[in-house]
């Protein structure tokens, strides 16, 4: 039983730190699942209050620091609510309608569509989508960061 849970739980915490990367993914979900797997096929024991709030807190920064960055930016580059939300439905949507490079180019196309929505000239559009591809790569970076540590902190308690 004790395999079976250490199998579970590196590949739950692959495919966590695949989603820092594709969003389709349940990124900080995954790995967070981890640490019940570990629980239920080893042992909860390892794991007490500290543990919990700390693993927890990490992960609540992850879902507030994932718009944020990414709507960080777009707005850092002149973009509007409209934009934002483009840039965030792109991310979604990117991947699926264009396979190979949708997760560069959805939330670039859905910043300057939104921008264009909203009545600004091509230029500046273009400009925020770039500022959504650079948002979306600093939110990479830190999903990376705070999910290394997540898996990091893990061995450490265990």
């Amino acid at each position: 039983m004790e395999i079976a849970g250490w199998i579970i739980v590196v590949i739950l915490f692959a495919v966590g730190m695949a989603g820092a990367i594709f969003p389709i993914l349940p990124g900080a979900l995954a790995i967070y699942a981890a640490f019940f797997v570990y629980g239920f096929f080893i042992s909860f024991k390892p794991f007490g209050f500290w543990f919990w709030t700390i693993q927890t807190l990490i992960v609540a920064v992850l879902f507030l620091a994932d718009y944020a960055v990414n709507a960080w930016g777009v707005k850092r580059f002149g973009g509007s609510r409209a934009s934002v939300i483009g840039s965030t439905i792109g991310v979604i949507a990117g991947p699926f309608v264009i396979p190979a490079f949708g997760l560069v180019l959805g939330p670039l196309i859905g910043a300057v569509i939104g921008e264009l929505i909203v009545g600004s000239d091509f230029n500046k559009s273009l400009k925020v989508g770039f500022g959504s591809v650079v948002g979306l790569f600093s939110s990479m970076v830190v999903k990376i960061i705070l999910q290394v540590i997540m898996i990091v902190l893990f061995f450490i308690w265990i």
